[in-house]
């Protein structure tokens, strides 16, 4: 069949558009794509936490789905709210790139080599209280815009080292410019995979794109996703979790923080891979018990008087 792909214009949300345009077309359909400006494409000077996070990059593209001028969305999964729509689902998720988060500096040196008062950009919430956590000593500023931009203001000396998605600097062949690979970091939930968001009424279309679902990368996002719904959090709470399969057990970990990472609360589960969903909100309720629903009380009342 024939398959309007909606994608937002970025450089790397047009390489995973394209990418999996050729995926379909290997197996025997048409593609075409449709692009979509969203409201967080337009608004680069203010914190996503501040305009309502991430939703703001799939809001329109949705739109157009619920209308059928596309057939299909693709979406970075991290940037998918945890409820949907009425009427669309998550027709495939796509097998998991590198999940974690990635430093790099302009003269390259690591997290830990930075010299005290260092400048380190990211537009994260998450990524900022790991950051603190680790180098209080830090100034951690906030950091909009796509890859290109940020590395952009990088080289023009705004910042001294700023954290990406190891995901999207691998997608867009850049990997030389990575200085470290965080992998003690929690990444953001799905970060890495793609979501191929489709209305729940085209059976022809989830029949077509059926072949691009990863069952190991689907578990662990039910998992994380879970997690985070479970919680009701979005960009405007620090707060990570990241599942993986090991020796056919499913194990998660996850974290809640204060903004300024002087309460950080983690904890960890494991379980079968069918408990997936389960674990995930038994995690959420732990951390909530362990401090976490203070935290979020908190932010939330902070958050409410600006």
């Amino acid at each position: 069949m024939h398959l309007r792909i909606g994608t937002r214009k970025s450089k790397l949300a047009l390489w995973q558009a394209n990418y999996i345009k050729a995926k379909l077309e290997e197996a025997g359909h048409t593609a075409e794509l449709v692009l979509i400006t969203t409201t967080g494409d337009k608004i680069l000077d203010t914190p996503l936490a501040k305009i309502g996070g991430k939703g703001l990059f799939v809001k329109e593209i949705e739109e157009a789905l619920l209308r059928e001028e596309i057939d299909i969305a693709v979406h970075s999964l991290k940037d998918v709210p945890m409820i949907l729509p009425q009427g669309l689902t998550l027709g495939a998720i796509t097998q998991r790139e590198e999940p974690f988060d990635v430093l790099i500096s302009k003269d390259g040196k690591t997290l830990e080599e930075l010299p005290e008062g260092a400048c380190v950009g990211t537009s994260s919430l998450r990524r900022q209280v790991q950051i603190k956590r680790r180098r209080p000593d830090l100034r951690v500023e906030v950091l909009r815009g796509n890859v290109d931009t940020r590395l952009r203001k990088l080289e023009g000396g705004q910042y001294d080292a700023i954290v990406l998605a190891y995901a999207g600097i691998k997608r867009l062949g850049l990997e030389e410019k990575i200085t470290k690979v965080l992998e003690d970091f929690i990444p953001a939930v799905g970060q890495g995979s793609l979501a191929i968001e489709v209305k729940e009424d085209r059976e022809d279309v989830l029949s077509a794109i059926a072949f691009l679902d990863h069952e190991e990368s689907r578990i662990r996002a039910v998992c994380e996703r879970s997690f985070l719904r479970e919680l009701q959090g979005g960009c405007q709470v620090p707060i990570g979790a990241y599942a993986w399969l090991e020796d056919g057990r499913l194990k998660v970990k996850a974290f809640i923080s204060d903004l300024e990472a002087k309460r950080f609360i983690e904890d960890s589960l494991e379980g079968k891979p069918e408990q997936a969903e389960e674990l995930g909100r038994k995690l959420a309720h732990r951390l909530l018990e362990a401090g976490g629903e203070e935290i979020l009380r908190e932010i939330y009342r902070e958050s409410s008087l600006r």
